[in-house]
């Protein structure tokens, strides 16, 4: 969300709700769902004027086209009858992208140049990044607002180096079997750190939930490259057997497109089993959030959404993007616990206050 919570969708990961606030005065639990009215008319002629400009600027408008594209999106999130904002400066998030060009095409030069000298620019950009990260969740989560209320990130530089820096260290010298501890560890910083206006984010996902979830995925993957190897591979076998000729490579060919389109399809079915874990596991106060994605569902749209782009040559991008974006978010709901009127109220008094001063500090955005 990202991973916080981000309406446009990027993860990996993974972008902060911020909706627990203002609902209507109750005093026991309600269910609250969220909604989606953006169209794919609509965002079409936002993306193409956005991706014309950022072609005929040579990328230089890509930070104003993502000011327009999350405005839109923001907008279009709504809970309680209320949306969200986006305050975003696109001068702040093109002087990230700058930092981060500067940084990819240093590192190049640097390794093409000098082996020293590339595995020292590797490190400055190992130590660079996680800075990075932290200043950009702080943007984010500052830009973004509920009915005046904004969000707001706490976490500190040393929790972002212990989770971008060394948690990814230990993860590849352990062959990767850490990977979906460093997960749950960035999802619990991500979330705990996270506020709205007074109120903090909280995050109970376990270690062992994660680490089941990437079973789960793993295995229905490999269940179902298996069932492909069998069903396709033995006829492929048969064919190159009888005579390696035009049948035998058209056998092959499907069995290899057969499995890149699993491969594909398991994308879907791994963002939906995360997002579910992971916002099933997400409170905000004492209100909690509810996911309810179903798999099945996600794969048709993801699927269906590659077929338009595939046939309409990239012009159906932004109606796919509409597509999995609705379902995403219409999945959502917050189950609300006690007056929230006072908890809006506490909120926007404090929320505007703790606001004061940060606007200078919070100018930039790793965005790329």
């Amino acid at each position: 969300m990202s991973d916080t919570f981000d309406p446009a969708g990027q993860p990996e990961p993974n972008q902060p709700v911020s909706f627990a606030s203002l609902l209507p005065a109750h005093t026991g639990p309600s269910a609250q769902a969220f909604s989606f009215s953006g169209r794919g008319s609509e965002y079409f002629r936002i993306w193409i004027v956005n991706l014309l400009l950022s072609v005929v600027t040579f990328g230089i408008y890509s930070a104003w086209a993502k000011v327009r594209r999350l405005r839109y999106f923001y907008d279009n999130t709504t809970v309680a009858g209320t949306s969200f904002e986006y305050h975003g400066n696109p001068i702040a998030i093109l002087k990230g992208r700058i930092v981060a060009v500067v940084l990819l095409f240093g590192y190049q030069f640097a390794f093409n140049y000098n082996p020293l000298l590339g595995v020292i620019a590797l490190l400055v950009f190992a130590l660079a990044v996680p800075w990075l990260i932290w200043r950009s969740l702080q943007f984010k989560l500052y830009n973004s607002s509920y009915r005046g209320i904004r969000f707001g990130f706490r976490g500190n530089g040393g929790g972002a180096y212990k989770t971008y820096l060394l948690l990814p260290i230990l993860t590849v010298l352990t062959l990767y079997l850490l990977t979906p501890f460093t997960h749950q560890r960035i999802k619990r910083f991500q979330h705990n750190e996270s506020r709205f206006g007074a109120s903090h984010f909280s995050f109970d996902g376990s270690v062992g939930s994660f680490y089941k979830t990437y079973l789960i995925g793993f295995g229905i993957y490999l269940a179902g490259f298996i069932a492909i190897v069998v069903a396709l591979g033995g006829t492929a076998l048969i064919a190159a057997g009888r005579d390696f000729g035009a049948h035998s490579v058209f056998s092959f060919m499907l069995l290899f497109f057969a499995l890149y389109v699993w491969t594909f399809l398991m994308y879907p079915l791994f963002l939906t089993l995360l997002q579910n874990l992971i916002w099933n596991h997400t409170r905000l106060g004492e209100h909690r959030f509810h996911s309810t994605m179903r798999w099945p569902r996600m794969m048709f749209i993801a699927f269906t959404n590659i077929i338009g782009i595939v046939l309409t040559l990239g012009l159906f991008t932004p109606f796919a993007q509409i597509r999995a974006l609705r379902y995403k978010i219409e999945s959502m709901s917050l189950h609300a616990a006690g007056n929230l009127d006072e908890f809006i109220a506490d909120n926007a008094a404090q929320g505007s206050a703790a606001g004061e001063g940060l606007s200078d500090l919070l100018d930039f955005d790793l965005s790329l």
